[in-house]
């Protein structure tokens, strides 16, 4: 018994004894307080055999490698949710020795360490205002024209509606529409690499580090009058001190059209026609059956290519890239192409207390197009109705046309004689000093210089349509815009124990030299060998289409500062005041003040909270600030202008110009000021497995500026002035969450989304001196509908109201009727006709979305990667004017193409089937998986290739939607938002494939 008692005791001895050999490594993972974390991921990665082994940490924050290859180097890399990754590296494992490793990870809390507020840096824990910061490695992935597009669902407040169309720009709107203007003025403002109002064409995606959003206007006020739709600002990757890499990151994309309209075929068509007592006209029913919108179609091929480099010393640090980019769009003649050069160097000196930058940037813009006109010279609008019983071209190789027709072009022949090519050339220079003057006192100084050259040139073929009878017309454009901005600013940062206190004042000025360019349009050729080049052997020269291009020189001066301070890291304080002067408003009102304050309490830091031991983080916060709105105005905004009205006979019998005024001076004439109030609260919990934030925010923006008719007389030489009268308000929520509900030693999910909720309202059109009771908009020039449109600013109302006939069902002939309304009241009077007036129209429904969404969800398993962005809007209406066009049975029968739907949708007897009413007005409703994408990484191949990452994307996989036109991602910016009419570019489904590696 005592024998078999110690060969036991003997036995564990020896399994204990080769446990503890086998333990090679041993240690534990901690935060910066020194608190353990438990679940963070640990990878021992062998250099020579690429071997890697991995474990998690336990609930005490404890781990431990066995059985581990001896040799080395090794290196150990470790990962945990919401802190930044760290590698220890250079290890070596030998028998009878044992590592002991201890890690503090940096928490990353909800964004980044650090974000940008506007001429500085700040710590992401010491933020008061409202501010989303995204990485590189989160943004969306796809064929983007436009940076802006790698945030679409990304950003809480942000909504971002773009198209297939690789020559058109998307729509960019944060907190809701707050101006009457359309274009620039409805848009953030953009910042990039700290040189404001920089074009978004001269940084291509890959190159970017990050992007940071000012949402409030406590976080924009520092930009003062160009920041009432918020500040987006671009950061770009730069050199690192002691690495150098050449980073490839590249792709090629296959576009197919996700959906047509359904129209007829021939047969179809014919037999409709036919049957229901219409006629056919010979000349068009040549026995063919053409598929008009398939015949204007491609498979677009795209590619994209970014080779950069980058590396430095401790002193001096370099970039350099270029990026080329190819967008075939799906439609015949649509194309893009985009050329980027970045180059860059910063260094130090005098002994590391100067800091000096150069940049330069260079970007070449090729783009091709098709006309997209109205009266039917459309492509868009052709494909649809073009009848399909016609052929291409007729037996003699001639374009099939029926020019007799009103409205009719044969779309292909629109494709093929008309050359629409646009060159853009932009270059951009930046020069960057800065010097520590005392410790924690820093002066800067920021120079940069913009160059802008457009051309654009067309050439309508003697056989085109666009310019029947012309015989061949030819327009040439160049345009010139100059820009230069000078900042200088000092900063001051310094810690007097539990005191931090920040302060910055500065000084900017601004010129802008824009639309310094003519035009020149000849026509009637002897044949179309020169194109548009060479007009002077044309017969005629247009007079009348030289252009409105007029230099203007827009200056602007402003002085700005703002003091930060911290008490205890617990107690924070912002105030800024900027005042800016230009040139482009009234000589009365040519300066504007916009301050802001904002605080916050991190009570997390507070031992109350901290004894709960359930908050990683908690801050509330709150603040007020006025900002402006002057983006989109020339130098003749405010000023009278003369030019030509007409023409008149002289006495030698000559025709002369007859010159007027084409607009009224307002010496008065203001900013559009925003004033916003925002509250706010961050958090982060369970180890900040989830974090987040909620916004409330009350927006109100006064002094609109829009045109009003005035009395011609002594006081107004022109019937239009432009002034300030309107307010809009804007009130919602933002809700953003980030979690990792699983993580484990090998698989892991993360997932984050992003939900706001906005209301809009039109508070005021009307003042004492201008009155007006509405203002009609969005003529979407339906047959026998002249002048009848579909929206209204109103007060009470929100930009984007349907303002709409009711459709009250049909008659006893089969006609549709519409609800009459009482001309004094507005009430509905119980009858209905069939020939509605202005007077019947009503509010029908908002443009506006009620709710945007966007889910993004990460999951990684070892080196495989599985992305999936869903994104929505919801509680918006749609007007499908579209769906109204091709559904005219008794305007187009016979004449036009029509929806195949009509056969059930329509009746024959209906000579209204097509007027535009609340009948076409669609729920807006939609929920798209945008962007799916599956990747595989491998860490190193061969001896100089590394983080070689493969990927496959899908963009736009499915959408659930009730809407019936081509897709329900339609405009949502400007001021007639959700309108679907005609000039729909086909949505598509993009199927990428490409490759990242680092040598």
């Amino acid at each position: 018994m005592k024998k078999s008692i110690l060969c036991s005791l003997f036995l564990c001895l020896v399994v204990v004894q080769a446990n503890a050999q086998q333990e090679q490594v041993k240690g534990a993972t901690q935060d910066e307080t020194g608190n353990f974390l438990p679940g963070v991921s640990i990878r021992a990665i062998h250099a020579g055999t690429n071997k890697s082994f991995a474990t998690i940490s336990s609930e005490r924050g404890l781990f431990s490698f066995a059985n581990l290859p001896e040799g080395g180097p090794y290196q150990f890399i470790f990962n945990y949710m919401g802190y930044q990754p760290d590698t220890l590296a250079g290890y070596t494992i030998s028998n009878g020795k044992q590592l002991a490793l201890s890690v503090k990870l940096r928490p990353v809390a909800t964004a980044l360490q650090e974000v940008v507020i506007g001429y500085s840096r700040i710590s992401r824990k010491d933020v008061t205002s409202s501010i989303t910061s995204i990485k590189a490695k989160d943004f969306n992935q796809g064929v983007f024209n436009s940076p802006a597009q790698i945030l679409q669902g990304k950003v809480p407040g942000l909504v971002i509606s773009a198209s297939n169309d690789p020559n058109a720009t998307p729509s960019v709107t944060l907190r809701g529409s707050s101006t009457l203007r359309s274009g620039e003025a409805m848009e953030p403002y953009y910042v990039i690499d700290g040189v404001p109002g920089a074009s978004l064409a001269l940084v291509a995606p890959d190159d970017i580090a990050s992007i940071d959003i000012l949402r409030d206007a406590a976080a924009t006020a520092i930009y003062g009058s160009k920041a009432a739709n918020g500040v987006i600002i671009v950061t770009t990757k730069k050199g690192k001190t002691n690495q150098s890499a050449i980073t490839y990151n590249g792709y090629v994309s296959v576009d197919k059209v996700a959906k047509n309209l359904d129209m007829m075929d021939a047969a179809q068509y014919r037999s409709y026609v036919l049957d229901n007592g219409f006629s056919l006209d010979p000349y068009d029913d040549m026995g063919a059956n053409t598929n008009w919108q398939k015949e204007v179609q491609r498979t677009g091929i795209s590619d994209n290519h970014n080779v950069s480099i980058i590396g430095g010393n401790e002193k001096t640090q370099y970039n350099a890239s270029i990026n080329y980019f190819k967008n075939n769009g799906v439609i015949k003649g649509t194309d893009m192409n985009r050329l980027i050069g970045r180059a860059g160097v910063q260094t130090r000196a005098l002994n590391n207390r100067m800091e000096l930058a150069f940049n330069l940037t260079g970007s070449l813009t090729k783009q091709n197009d098709v006309p997209a006109q109205g009266q039917g010279l459309s492509v868009y609008d052709a494909m649809a109705y073009y009848l399909p019983i016609s052929p291409v071209k007729n037996q003699d190789g001639s374009w099939f046309e029926y020019p007799q027709r009103s409205q009719y072009a044969n779309p292909v022949s629109l494709v093929e004689e008309n050359t629409m090519l646009r060159n853009t050339k932009l270059l951009q220079a930046h020069v960057k000093a800065g010097y520590e003057i005392l410790s924690g006192l820093k002066y800067n100084l920021d120079l940069s210089l913009q160059n802008r050259q457009f051309n654009q040139s067309s050439y309508n073929s003697t056989k085109s349509m666009v310019a029947a009878g012309m015989n061949g017309r030819a327009i040439r454009t160049a345009v010139e815009d100059k820009r230069v901005v000078f900042e200088t600013n000092f900063n001051y940062e310094k810690t007097f124990g539990r005191h931090k206190v920040g302060a910055l004042v500065g000084y900017s000025w601004e010129e802008n030299n824009n639309n310094d360019g003519f035009q020149l349009s000849s026509y009637n050729y002897y044949n179309d060998d020169l194109s548009y080049y060479n007009p002077g052997v044309a017969n005629n020269i247009d007079i009348t289409a030289m252009g409105d291009y007029n230099l203007s020189t827009l200056r602007m001066i402003s002085v700005y500062s703002r003091v930060n301070y911290a008490l205890d890291g617990k107690y924070l304080l912002q105030a800024t005041v900027r005042r800016d002067g230009s040139s482009a408003f009234g000589i009365n009102n040519r300066w504007g003040t916009f301050p802001s304050v904002s605080a916050a309490w991190r009570m997390s830091e507070e031992s109350f909270i901290k004894s709960m031991d359930f908050f990683d983080d908690l801050k509330l916060r709150a603040g007020y600030g006025i900002s402006g709105n002057s983006l989109g105005f020339d130098v003749f905004t405010a000023t009278r202008l003369y030019g030509a009205t007409g023409w008149f006979t002289n006495a030698a019998g000559q025709q002369m110009r007859a010159l007027g005024a084409i607009r009224n001076d307002n010496p008065d004439l203001r900013w559009e000021r925003t004033g916003m109030l925002n509250l706010g609260v961050d958090f982060a919990m369970f180890r900040n497995r989830l974090s987040g934030s909620v916004e409330f925010y009350d927006k109100k923006t006064k002094d609109l500026i829009y045109d009003y008719a005035v009395t011609i007389g002594p006081k107004y030489q022109f019937g239009i002035l432009t002034t300030n009268v309107g307010q809009i308000d804007n009130k919602g929520f933002e809700v953003s969450l980030n979690g990792t509900p699983v993580q484990t030693q090998q698989f892991s999910w993360n997932t984050g989304i992003v939900f706001s909720h906005n209301k809009n309202k039109v508070v005021k059109i009307s003042n004492e001196e201008f009155s007006v009771n509405y203002i009609d908009l969005a003529d979407l020039d339906g047959a026998g509908q002249s002048n009848a449109r579909q929206q209204r600013l109103i007060e009470g109302y929100p930009i984007g109201q349907f303002y709409t006939w009711e459709w009250a069902g049909y008659n006893d002939e089969g006609v549709s009727t519409f609800y009459v309304r009482n001309k004094d009241t507005g009430e509905k009077t119980g009858e209905t006709t069939t020939t509605p007036m202005d007077k019947d129209r009503a509010a029908t429904g908002s443009a506006q979305p009620k709710y945007t969404l966007g889910w993004n969800n990460n999951f990684s398993y070892k080196n495989l990667s599985l992305t999936m962005l869903f994104q929505g809007v919801f509680g918006n209406k749609i007007m499908n004017g579209t769906r109204a066009r091709h559904s005219n049975v008794r305007g187009n029968a016979g004449n036009k193409n029509l929806l195949a739907s009509v056969v059930e949708t329509e009746r024959v007897t209906d000579f209204n089937s097509h007027y535009l009413s609340d009948r076409y007005l669609e729920n807006g409703d939609y929920l798209r998986l945008a962007s799916l994408s599956l990747s595989y990484t491998f860490r190193k191949i061969g001896n100089g290739l590394k983080n070689v990452r493969v990927f496959a994307t899908v963009n736009n996989a499915f959408v659930i939607t009730k809407y019936k036109g081509l897709d329900p991602e339609v405009n949502l910016g400007g001021i007639t938002p959700g309108i679907d009419n005609r000039q729909t570019y086909p949505k598509t489904r993009t199927f990428m494939f490409g490759v990242n590696f680092n040598l």
